[in-house]
């Protein structure tokens, strides 16, 4: 079997790395329980990914916040 590689950096590789692999399993290209951990691993990634995106926003909003917090006792 030729070797294949999925990018899962961004959400939209995940999503047409998702879509190659429900047609490689409609084609019976690769098998059931390989289509499932390759999806499984995409859930993974896409979960990291929010993550650090969301942790992002939120030390921005914290950054912001002490710029508009009055320093106090100065």
């Amino acid at each position: 079997m030729a070797r294949r590689r999925l990018n899962l950096s961004t959400p939209r590789d995940i999503r047409k790395s998702a879509n190659r692999v429900a047609n490689m399993l409609l084609n019976e290209e690769i098998g059931a329980k390989a289509g499932q951990a390759i999806v499984s691993a995409c859930k993974i990634c896409l979960e990291s990914i929010r993550t650090d995106e969301q942790e992002r926003r939120l030390d921005e909003l914290e950054r912001l916040v002490k710029e508009l917090k009055p320093n106090d006792g100065l």
